[in-house]
């Protein structure tokens, strides 16, 4: 660099600081594009996908089974409703719910209010069978003198006769059934009173929806009676629920069921389907529901050692649609679904570097978690799952 002196100091001339600045303005536009450059670069290096290793499932043989829930509750098969025979006021009550009770066993005793008309005509029929009655006998007693002579033939006394037992007949007829309409009961039918309201059926008592001093009237064709009590065989029970539309084709009368019941403490017992409403008896979330009844079979060798299992427990029943034994399968979550294609990864390569070859197979039936496979894969073959196990960078 060319510089004029001046005393003791050097300047730099024109031309000099041209070049310092040219240096610089290079130096500048160079280290621009080396930032420029490594920031692409860095960028792009961290950019690139990172090849990923997942994990790698084996087909193996087990049995499927396909199975749906239904919700329901348990119910005795047969509950009866015990009505009187007569209308009136219960005076006692023999029995509480819960309890057992034998067939023709007391469970309530009853009070005759009586109506008043039939009370009068039952009493009018009394009077008027009494009095020819008392002509009946006037008649036979004349008649059987004149027999007595010889008067009159043997078949004359015998009408004569006949029509005065006859008449004596409807006399006791009349009385008992006054002893009836006013007070429930009579001479000759005392000890099966219709005051007294018995069991049909042996079994438990479910409810007894009366009080003592309640009214209560009998069945007739204007109304259903007054129920004193219901009475079930709880014994002999059935699970009651609904299943949907698109699984109710599946079923068939006598597919086995595994019944629980969480109130018991998650009690499990089998039941046998016996029924399929061929009705819709219910819709849910715009789809159909469909009845369906199973025989419940109560664990226990005896009445004693079963459970005591009460009517109108929820509970759920398993019912199995479908089973497969000793199938090839694979985990449901390691196919990949393509239209109507199904396809696997098979694993190749090492385990630093595998390589997964898209693989098509036919499928079966499906538990939910596991699938079968029927062609395209076979036992030994390695397939690759959903889970990655490692990522190589």
């Amino acid at each position: 660099m060319e510089t004029i002196s001046k005393g003791n100091s050097s300047l730099p001339t024109k031309e000099g600081r041209g070049k310092v600045r040219t240096f610089f303005r290079f130096f500048l536009f160079a280290l621009v594009a080396v930032v420029f450059i490594g920031t692409f670069v860095f960028l792009y290096l961290h950019s690139r996908p990172k090849p990923v290793s997942y994990e790698t499932l084996e087909p193996c043989v087990r049995d499927l089974s396909k199975s749906t829930i239904v919700t329901g509750k348990i119910e005795p098969r047969d509950e009866v409703a015990v009505k009187p025979q007569i209308s009136g006021i219960i005076t006692e009550l023999l029995k509480e719910a819960g309890q057992r009770v034998e067939a023709g066993e007391v469970i309530a005793k009853l009070k005759v209010i009586p109506d008043m008309n039939q009370l009068a005509s039952a009493e009018s029929r009394v009077r008027l069978s009494r009095i020819n009655s008392e002509q009946a006998r006037t008649d036979y007693e004349r008649q059987k003198a004149l027999y007595d002579k010889g008067l009159i033939s043997a078949n004359d006394y015998e009408k004569v006769r006949q029509a005065y037992n006859q008449s004596r007949e409807e006399v006791a007829v009349a009385q008992e059934q006054l002893e009836l309409t006013r007070d429930g009961v009579s001479a000759s039918n005392a000890s099966s009173s219709n005051t007294l309201v018995r069991s049909t059926i042996s079994g438990i008592i479910l409810d007894i929806p009366v009080k003592v001093g309640n009214s209560v009237i009998l069945t007739n064709t204007f109304n259903d009676g007054t129920t004193i009590a219901s009475v079930a065989d709880m014994s002999n029970l059935i699970f009651r629920g609904n299943i949907d539309e698109t699984e109710v084709g599946r079923l068939s009368v006598g597919m086995p069921m595994e019944i629980t019941i969480g109130a018991l403490q998650d009690l499990r017992f089998s039941a046998s389907l016996e029924y399929i409403s061929p009705k819709a008896t219910a819709t849910t979330g715009g789809a159909n529901q469909f009845e369906i009844k199973a025989a419940v079979r109560v664990p226990g060798e005896t009445a004693q050692d079963a459970p005591f299992i009460r009517s109108g427990y929820s509970a759920t029943a398993q019912i199995v649609l479908e089973d497969a034994t000793k199938v090839l399968t694979i985990p449901e979550s390691a196919i990949e679904f393509s239209g109507d294609s199904t396809f696997v990864y098979l694993v190749g390569g090492s385990a630093a570097k595998p390589v997964y070859t898209r693989t098509p197979v036919t499928t079966g039936l499906s538990d939910g978690v596991n699938i079968e496979i029927k062609s395209g894969l076979k036992k030994g073959d390695r397939v690759r799952g959903n889970r990655i196990v490692a990522e190589t960078k």
